[in-house]
């Protein structure tokens, strides 16, 4: 999604801790599996009526409803505690109180650059235990200068103080900025559930951001996202439609639809 992708996708998350929380349950470190963790624009999803969006492999995403006209650049969001959640919870040692916390991975925050481009980029990878997973959660967050996790994000990218998610483009030939302050936790099932095993190879979930229909009215509509900006009249019509728009799956071939 972006107009150079191998030198914009940068995942932040990266420079970030990213660790696994695992019970004690017998199984030795040797037997885990690595699981990534990648991100795609959804290039699938049905237009709206109206809509003449370039799709494909363009350097960037471009809606057109026969009125107006809107190119997307860059889309960025912040995540944080991602979480790999067990069918079944296994029994925490002793001195563990949250079962949470011992049965799934976490990290963050950290940042989220889409790719505009069509392609599927992986942000993080990590090592899960032999088992069967049915859920991933994620929080799409806004850091703020409190908490050393968030101050040390913010040491990074000082330009996402209060904003989780940050759009750049045009509207009819106009840049804008389209700044959200969500806060927001997604819980993604897993259909089937992911199956860990010793045999298991690599695995790879992607999850999908559905970035054409953020900008559109219930008529399918392009609105204009300096309309949508906080306290602006389409403020809350965007932020459903970005909590709308998520979708999560095994993909090990990375090519942006589900193994099922």
């Amino acid at each position: 999604m972006f107009k150079n992708a191998n030198n914009r996708l940068q995942i932040a998350s990266l420079l970030f801790l990213f660790g696994l929380m695992a019970c004690d349950d017998g199984v030795s470190p040797s037997a885990s599996v690595s699981v990534s963790l990648s991100v795609a624009v959804d290039q699938s999803a049905p237009a709206a009526v109206g809509d003449f969006a370039t799709g494909g492999l363009a350097a960037d995403i471009t809606e057109d409803d026969g009125t107006h006209t809107l190119v997307i650049t860059r889309v960025a969001m912040v995540l944080r505690e991602v979480e790999l959640e067990r069918l079944s919870t296994p029994d925490c040692p002793d001195g563990v109180e949250d079962d949470d916390a011992c049965e799934e991975f976490e990290a963050g925050p950290f940042l989220l650059e889409l790719p505009t481009d069509g392609s599927v980029t992986t942000t993080v990878s990590v090592d899960a235990d032999p088992d069967v997973y049915d859920e991933v959660e994620f929080e799409i967050h806004k850091p703020e200068d409190e908490g050393a996790d968030d101050l040390a994000f913010l040491s990074q990218h000082p330009d996402f103080e209060g904003v989780s998610i940050r759009v750049e483009g045009t509207f009819d030939g106009e840049s804008f900025v389209f700044l959200q302050d969500l806060n927001a936790e997604q819980e993604m099932p897993l259909v089937p559930p992911l199956e860990v095993t010793e045999d298991t190879g690599a695995v790879n979930l992607t999850l999908t951001v559905d970035v054409r229909s953020w900008f559109r009215d219930g008529a399918g509509a392009l609105i204009d996202p300096r309309e949508a900006n906080k306290g602006e009249a389409f403020e809350a019509v965007v932020a459903d439609n970005i909590e709308a728009s998520l979708d999560l799956f095994e993909d090990d071939d990375r090519d942006g639809e589900s193994d099922d």
